[in-house]
C-alpha cells in the first residue's frame, strides 16, 4: 500500500470507530440530536426491528420518539473491521450487546451485528448508513453463547476502564 492510500486508510479507520462509538454515546444518552448530527443529510438506519428511516430530520425524530416513549437499553460494542471500500468510503463492522434499563448484564436476545458505512465529505466523514440485524444464530446456540461472553467480557473491561 502506498504511503498516501496507507494514511487515508488511517483517516477513515479512526473516522468510522469514531462515528460508531458516538452512535454508542448517543443511544445510550437517549440523546436524538447527537445521533442523528453524525450521519450525512441523506443517510439512512435500518433498525434492529426492520424499520427504516431515511434523511438525518427524520432519523432526529423517529428517535426523538423512541427515547420519550420508554427507557431504552445500552450498548455495548466492539468492532471487528474498518475497511476502506474507495476513495473517502469506509465500512465499519461490530457487534454490540445491549444490557436493559435497571440491569447489570446484557440480554443475549439483544445481541445485534452492526454495519456502518461512511463517506468523506468536505472535512469530515458522515454515515451513510448504519444497520443493526439480531444475532439470532438460528440452531446455533453455541455461537450466541460465544457472542454473549465477549460482549459481557467487553462491558466488564469498560467498565474498569471508565471506574464504574
Amino acid at each position: 500500500m502506498q504511503a498516501g492510500n496507507r494514511s487515508q486508510a488511517t483517516a477513515a479507520d479512526l473516522a468510522a470507530r469514531e462515528l460508531y462509538a458516538e452512535i454508542l454515546r448517543s443511544w445510550n444518552a437517549g440523546d436524538a440530536a447527537g445521533f442523528s448530527r453524525i450521519f450525512s443529510r441523506s443517510g439512512s438506519i435500518v433498525g434492529f426491528d426492520g424499520s427504516q428511516v431515511n434523511g438525518q430530520d427524520k432519523i432526529e425524530a423517529h428517535l426523538a420518539g423512541v427515547f420519550s416513549s420508554h427507557a431504552t437499553a445500552a450498548y455495548v460494542g466492539k468492532v471487528r473491521e474498518v475497511r476502506l471500500l474507495g476513495d473517502g468510503v469506509v465500512l465499519l463492522r461490530a457487534v454490540a450487546g445491549m444490557v436493559p434499563p435497571g440491569k447489570s448484564e446484557l440480554k443475549p436476545a439483544l445481541n445485534t451485528i452492526h454495519s456502518l458505512v461512511a463517506a468523506h465529505q468536505g472535512d469530515h466523514y458522515r454515515v451513510e448508513l448504519f444497520q443493526s440485524t439480531p444475532a439470532a444464530f438460528h440452531g446455533r446456540p453455541e455461537d450466541s453463547e460465544r457472542l454473549t461472553a465477549e460482549l459481557q467480557e467487553q462491558l466488564l473491561s469498560e467498565r474498569r476502564s471508565s471506574g464504574a
